[in-house]
Order: structure tokens, then sequence, then C-alpha cells
């Protein structure tokens, strides 16, 4: 398809237009798609989604240039012979136009500031990232290029495309290397921004509308950019003002008091865990000593549901400290597994070590652990035919 064909690049803004059908036919995973003599819908590239919409009253779910030729994937077959009658999604097509117009200039007042250069760029359904060829970012960098961003928006400058050759590059000082050597299409910003583009752009800076960077992390050696352009700016802040009023019912604090709000209710809670794990060791000290008391056999064996392992090991020890000539078989059914603690006070014979290799056989477990407790959990068994198992080994 030639370049005249392209509709979006003759104007972004054209949303519908008429064709006829050259043909049409099934990709390799089964998928329609029909090929068209000229486009509105723009394909997959240059980090830009694909544009949405219809043909002939058929969605289009998908386009993109394979081969020289645009494949717009449709959910059904178009009636060969009928004149098609296309429609972009034009709320899609100009949110990607303020997207990908905003994150030239973001890129480009990076590099003007701090020559710091951009590397790659993805425009996402939600937000927009950039990734920086640097290895730290300050949040004082951040806000100036912010600023920047959005003095140049305001000013209304023009974003104009331009097409020319390898001898015409000469006179434009280029943001960064192209990757192509004919068709090459410049966006230019005058006297700011200066790139190759295959992109959808706005026809002025103040179309983008607005700018926020939301955030930024380092991703082995760049620094990804995390940011929003235009109506997805008013949809950011909408979110989060309903967020902020929620929270502000829950916490019973006005926005500007709701840090101070957190950080209490974080005290009082690992206040509470606190108070409540000591509550817990107190009523494991008294479970522990009634076991202990109530058992005059040499052996004690215990059957839990949906008791933690570590809280079976603290039995365990509070158990062998207080009956010294007793062993203690603890175990536990906790949904899908069995698990199991084994102790012995120090006035008892006993290899743990080695009955703790029986056990783990029976249920094709792991564990380990010392002469004096060992535990393990693997696969389901009953409980008490567990412990009956392990019982006659020990005997």
């Amino acid at each position: 398809m030639t370049m005249e064909n392209k509709l979006y690049y003759q104007d972004a803004y054209i949303s519908s237009f008429s064709a006829e059908l050259v043909r049409q036919g099934l990709d390799e995973s089964g998928r329609n798609y029909a090929v068209l003599t000229q486009t509105a819908f723009y394909p997959t590239g240059g980090g830009q989604p694909f544009d949405t919409g219809i043909l002939n009253g058929v969605e289009v779910v998908d386009v993109e240039e394979i081969d020289g030729e645009i494949r717009h994937y449709i959910k059904e077959p178009l009636e060969d012979g009928m004149p098609v009658e296309g429609k972009i999604d034009w709320d899609r097509r100009f949110d990607h136009m303020q997207q990908h117009a905003g994150q030239h200039i973001l890129s480009a007042a990076f590099e003007e500031l701090y020559g710091y250069k951009t590397v790659s760029f993805h425009l996402g359904k939600d937000t927009l990232t950039i990734d920086l060829d640097i290895e730290s970012l300050s949040a004082e960098e951040a806000d100036r290029v912010e600023e920047l961003a959005n003095r140049v928006i305001l000013e209304n400058r023009p974003v104009m495309t331009k097409w020319v050759d390898e001898d015409e590059l000469k006179q434009y000082k280029l943001r960064k290397a192209l990757s192509v050597s004919n068709n090459i299409r410049l966006v230019i910003i005058p006297e700011f921004d200066y790139n190759g583009c295959g992109g959808t752009h706005p026809n002025s800076t103040a179309e983008v509308g607005h700018l926020k960077i939301l955030g930024w992390e380092r991703q082995k050696k760049i620094i990804r950019v995390e940011f929003v352009c235009g109506q997805r700016v008013l949809r950011e802040l909408g979110q989060k003002h309903d967020i902020l009023k929620q929270l502000a019912v829950l916490l019973n604090a006005p926005e500007q008091e709701m840090v101070s709000a957190v950080n209490r209710l974080l005290g009082q809670k690992k206040t509470s865990e606190k108070s409540i794990e000591e509550m817990r060791d107190q009523l494991l000290k008294y479970e522990a000593a009634d076991l202990a008391a109530a058992n005059t056999e040499e052996i004690v064996s215990r059957v839990y549901q949906n008791r933690g392992i570590q809280e079976l090991q603290k039995l365990a020890r509070m158990l062998a400290v207080q009956a010294e000539d007793k062993v203690f078989l603890l175990v536990a059914e906790n949904d899908d597994k069995l698990q199991f603690v084994f102790a012995r006070g120090k006035n008892t014979r006993g290899n743990l070590k080695e009955w703790s290799k029986h056990a783990l056989s029976m249920i094709d477990g792991k564990g380990g652990g010392s002469d004096q407790l060992v535990q393990g959990g693997g696969r389901f068994m009953p409980g008490e035919e567990f412990i009956s198992e392990i019982s006659k080994i020990i005997k």
C-alpha cells in the first residue's frame, strides 16, 4: 500500500472513509482479515497501538501491516463486491494522538534539560512509559521536566509532519538516529523537538491537554518513567479523588490528615498484633501444662485441624520442657496436606531424625530438625492413621 493510500498520514483527523475490497482471507491462526484500496485505520507500530472501528458494520478488532499490506482483522467476512465504508473509533484514535505527542514532548524535555535520552516507549491501555538511558532520577529533575513539558503544551506550538529524504535530514537536529533510510517522516515541534516517527499526532501541542508523571522505577540499567496525557490525566484524577473520598469516610479524617490517620492506625495495629501474639503464647503455655499433666503415657500424641506448623513447634518445645520424660507427636490436618512436629524431653531416649525419615516417607514429604525436635509435611493422610504407624515404629 502506498503512502497516499494510508489516509492517517494524509490527515490524522480522518475518522471515516470509503474504499474497495482488494481481498480477504484467514491468517495462520484462523482470523478473518480484509485488505482495502485505502484506509484510515492505523496499524500497530512505533509504540502506538492499532485503531479499532467498523467496516460496513463489522467490528475491526486488530490492524497490522504485513508484507506491505494493511490487514484489518474483522469478526466476520465482508460481503464481496460491495463498496466498503470504514469508521474508526475516534475517541481511541484521539487518545493515542494525545499520548504519542505527549511522549515526544516529555522525551524532548528530558533531553533539553538534562541530556537524558529515551531508548524505548510503550503506549499502554491506561498509562505510558518511556525508558531513559540513565540509572537514577531525582524528584527535583522529574518536577522540572514535567513543568517544561506542560509549558510547551500550553504554548500551543504547532506539531508538524514532513516527509524528507536523507539529504534533507542534514538541516534538522534529530533527537535520535533513524531506523529507516527511505519514506522518512519527521514529526516536528519547531525549536523544541525533531524526531522520526510514523505515529499519529494532533496539529498542536495544546491538544495534548496536560501531562502528569506518575512515577518511575529502575529496570536494570535504565529508568522507566510512567505518565499520562490528555483525558487520561482527568481520568487518573477522578479515580484518585473517588478513592480519597472513600478513605476520608473510613478514616474519619480530611484529605490533609490522611497520612497521620493511617500512621496512627498502623501503630495501633502493630500494638494489637503484639498483644494478640502474647495472649496466644499464654494460651499455649496453659495448653502445654494441661496436656503434659493429663497424660501418664510415655508417648503423647494429638491430631489437630488447621493448625500452623509454627504454633505446633512452639507447643512442642513447651511440652518437652514441662515433661522431660515424655515423647510428643503433634500432627495437623491442614487442608490437603499433613504436617507434624515430634519432640522429646531430655530424659527420654529415641532417634527423632530416624522417626522423621519414616514419617516423611509415608507422606512423600520434606522436613528437618534436631535430636530434640523435628518437623515436616507432605501429602494428606488421616492424622490418627499416621500417628498409629509412627507409634509402632517408635515402640
